[in-house]
């Protein structure tokens, strides 16, 4: 699982960092970088699939481009970036091993717009740097390629094999899917990192597009509108748990009392589905109202896709989530705080949200305050950072004169 993430000149970012734990909040004043923190983790993800590094920014028919494009990716003043990961194998091994993965690009002047700089693969084993499984080289002028030096575990040297330099030397190690060029210890280490960069899932519900029918899927669209189809394609014997812990958590939500959420398979042949939800009045006895996502609120429905998310995403996956409490009335904020760290434990899915909601913060509680970072802009250069709340200068101080929701309403945070 990612552990840290390090941008050099990303979007607004001279040199920054963030620390990823099972559960992270980033705080931050509108424009303070948090949504371009989470662009890093969009184009990794991105890049570790069969995609050209200018679509992983730039997009393509398939996928959008994110946002800015080329033009916003680079520091302004800069003809380069750098991201790294550190990752943990899963679980995560007694002898403290991890992966570093380093990715740069450059700047072109042709309508590319972008290519590959340099990249590196670094293993550690309790802190220290174990072995160095591939790296490149500068480039020869005038060629397509870059020299890629490979582990090979013999005297003497890397083995060189020069690679298309239009996509990540990541992406096309694992397209190789064999040891035909590689060793399995080189291949092994490519494979645990591209898995934890695969598994990285970006939501963004959309209340609009989740009310309508939605063909059967294994897959969940990051604005959650085929939230019906995923939920009706789970097989029967693990269906009816999943629908029962939707409707658990779903329950303290709104002003009435809902009874169950669930999907039914819908038509001749049973290839789309609808998403329901019984609902009454407490004290009304047995009198319930069936309606289905239609009629349901914006905020139970960007609630009940971040539930489903945490209950349909493959272990050791890190969820995204920009502005968690979006829709939410404050008075049920707790219920999701409580629901994010207890399907996150079960599920072994670490999660990373945005917020500016105050009163989600003076929830969170003292103890919480370790897994809080808040992006800022220097005062001087205007470059984005990301702090750790806990590292930030005078912070008892601060909270003896008010709460942490309140000191960021104040924009003392």
């Amino acid at each position: 699982m990612i552990k840290e993430l390090a941008l050099l000149n990303w979007k607004s970012f001279a040199d920054a960092k963030l620390y990823i734990d099972p559960i992270t909040f980033m705080i931050g004043t509108n424009a303070a970088g948090k949504s371009n923190a989470l662009d890093a983790l969009s184009f990794l993800q991105r890049s570790v699939g069969n995609m050209a590094l200018s679509q992983a920014i730039g997009g393509s028919t398939a996928v959008p481009p994110l946002r800015g494009g080329k033009e916003w990716s680079f520091r302004s003043g800069s003809d380069f970036f750098s991201i790294s990961v550190t990752i943990e194998d899963n679980p995560a091994p007694s002898n403290g091993e991890q992966f570093v993965y380093t990715l740069s690009l450059r700047k072109t002047k042709d309508a590319e717009g972008c290519e590959l700089l340099s990249e590196r693969l670094d293993r550690y084993r309790d802190e220290k740097l174990n072995k160095t499984l591939f790296y490149t080289d500068k480039e020869e002028p005038g060629k397509a390629i870059i020299p890629v030096y490979f582990y090979t575990g013999k005297r003497g040297g890397a083995k060189r094999v020069d690679m298309n330099r239009a996509y990540s030397i990541l992406s096309q190690l694992i397209t190789l899917s064999s040891t035909k060029f590689v060793t399995k210890e080189v291949f092994d280490g490519a494979k645990v990192v591209a898995g934890a960069l695969s598994r990285i899932f970006i939501l963004d519900p959309i209340p609009s597009n989740m009310r309508g029918y939605a063909a059967l899927s294994d897959t969940l669209n990051h604005d959650a509108s085929n939230i019906a189809g995923v939920l009706a394609a789970i097989p029967d014997d693990r269906r009816s748990e999943v629908e029962r812990q939707l409707s658990e958590y779903v329950a303290p939500l709104p002003e009435k009392d809902i009874r169950r959420v669930w999907t039914a398979k819908i038509g001749q042949y049973g290839t789309d589905a609808m998403l329901y939800c019984e609902e009454g009045w407490k004290g009304s006895g047995d009198t319930y109202i069936s309606a289905d996502a239609r009629g349901m609120s914006d905020g139970t429905l960007r609630f009940v896709a971040v539930v489903a998310a945490l209950l349909t995403l493959a272990p050791y996956s890190l969820l995204v989530i920009e502005e968690i409490d979006n829709g939410l009335h404050p008075s049920r904020v707790k219920e999701l705080i409580d629901m994010l760290v207890k399907l996150g434990r079960e599920r072994h899915i670490d999660i990373l949200c945005t917020t500016h909601n105050p009163t989600l913060l003076d929830e969170l509680g003292p103890e919480m305050i370790q897994f809080i970072s808040y992006v800022h802009r220097d005062k001087d250069t205007g470059a984005g950072c990301i702090t750790l709340l806990e590292d930030k200068e005078n912070l008892v101080k601060l909270l003896g004169t008010a709460s942490l929701g309140k000191l960021m309403s104040l924009d003392k945070i």
